[in-house]
């Protein structure tokens, strides 16, 4: 009887020694985020402003080491604003917070905190965006409501971590990585001593049917695979992409030959329209893989640094040479054969045609269909006015519909 008592003193010993990932700070942190008061978080806007200070607020509660230029958090940095980068120039601030261990290498964790303020500059997916607010809970929100819960565990943790830790808001993700590419310009760090950087973009709506969680940059390290692997569960189900270059924040720091991995529970019909509110979060998921991301990192921290491998990143020729769109948005996290539709745009051919989210697309004129590189190829073949047969699977239904260019 002894010996069991003491067992579990033990056990409730070590539990307290680790700070768990709180649930209702998750809720708390996008419901602040997100909130109609910001304004959207358009970069350098006065709401973005407000969502810096309040993130300055969280790291000052966990006593982090400001990173930023001099001694404060922030790193001012300029930036190009309007339509495709066309616009008036400005100046916006990513907020820098380090966790010192005393230990020879660091870990990165970035999120942005921008969004698209009141849908102004060209990257909204609403049919008559401006002047709505665009919240962006799920982008990004919940990422930097990650960033603040793992920046809250391992400043909290009793056992302490073999590596630093360097804890990243960057804003200007939204009108082209502006943030993260002036940090590696401009490092307040020696980036030789970085082991891994960690990105967090959209990691607030993990479905709970097919808890899948898409992983990139998987390819930038050997290891990655390999302890990916061991993580995933049938409670969340990783699928990994090795390209280190994608358009996220961990773009930057891979082309500074540095391992990446970007966390995302995958696209929705929300997706940079108004309608991206707190209230849709899943709250639990992003807990899940907040747990996920601890798991690994205390799983690689007896492990000297990683070594990194460049990839073979997907070709964007296609993408370049697109005379036409649908107005659909991809699943990256389907294993289907075919292109999932996540979401749909209002006003565009799809909608127009009858593509509803859920569809499977398997066939664009004679172009069949087995994944996004295939879609992409295949809009290349055709221009405006064209009117196309286009096939998809609607649950066991495989139906036709005419799509007008």
């Amino acid at each position: 009887m002894k010996s069991h008592w003491f067992s579990l003193g033990l056990l409730f010993f070590a539990f307290n020694c680790s700070a768990q990932i709180d649930e209702a700070k998750i809720r708390h942190h996008i419901k602040t985020l997100a909130s109609d008061s910001l304004n959207g978080r358009g970069t350098g806007s006065e709401g973005e402003r407000m969502a810096a200070a309040y993130i300055e607020g969280q790291f000052k509660k966990l006593k982090l080491e400001p990173k930023g230029e001099g001694k404060n958090y922030k790193q001012p940095f300029p930036f190009k604003g309007g339509v495709h980068g066309a616009g008036a120039e400005g100046t916006a601030n990513n907020l820098v917070a380090y966790l010192d261990n005393h230990a020879a290498q660091t870990i990165i964790i970035g999120a942005h905190y921008d969004h698209l303020g009141l849908g102004e500059n060209g990257s909204s997916l609403d049919a008559n965006p401006q002047g709505k607010i665009h919240n962006g809970a799920d982008d990004n929100a919940s990422g930097v409501a990650g960033l603040i819960e793992l920046a809250r565990h391992f400043a909290k943790n009793k056992t302490k971590e073999k590596y630093n830790f360097l804890f990243i808001a960057f804003s200007g993700e939204e009108l082209g990585l502006f943030g993260s590419k002036y940090f590696t310009e401009h490092p307040t760090i020696d980036l030789s001593t970085v082991n891994y950087m960690i990105n967090l973009d959209m990691v607030g709506r993990l479905d709970p049917v097919t808890k899948a969680l898409a992983v990139s940059g998987t390819g930038t390290s050997p290891v990655w695979e390999n302890e990916l692997k061991k993580l995933s569960t049938d409670e969340l189900k990783i699928k990994t992409d090795s390209a280190g270059v994608g358009p996220s924040d961990h773009t930057s720091f891979y082309l500074k030959n540095i391992p990446v991995l970007h966390f995302f529970t995958g696209s929705h019909s929300d997706y940079h329209k108004p309608s991206d509110d707190w209230q849709k979060i899943n709250y639990k998921g992003e807990k899940a893989v907040l747990e996920l991301i601890v798991k690994l990192v205390e799983d690689l921290d007896s492990t000297p640094k990683l070594a990194f491998l460049t990839t073979k990143n997907k070709s964007t020729t296609s993408s370049r040479s697109f005379k036409v769109t649908m107005g659909v948005m991809p699943s990256y996290t389907s294993s289907e054969e075919g292109l999932k539709v996540d979401g749909v745009t209002d006003g565009k051919p799809a909608q127009k045609a009858g593509i509803v989210t859920g569809d499977l697309i398997v066939q664009i004129g004679d172009y069949p269909i087995k994944d996004i590189q295939a879609y992409m190829e295949a809009l290349g073949k055709f221009k405006k006015g064209d009117v196309v047969p286009v096939k998809v699977k609607r649950n066991s239904e495989t139906i036709s519909v005419n799509v007008t260019f």
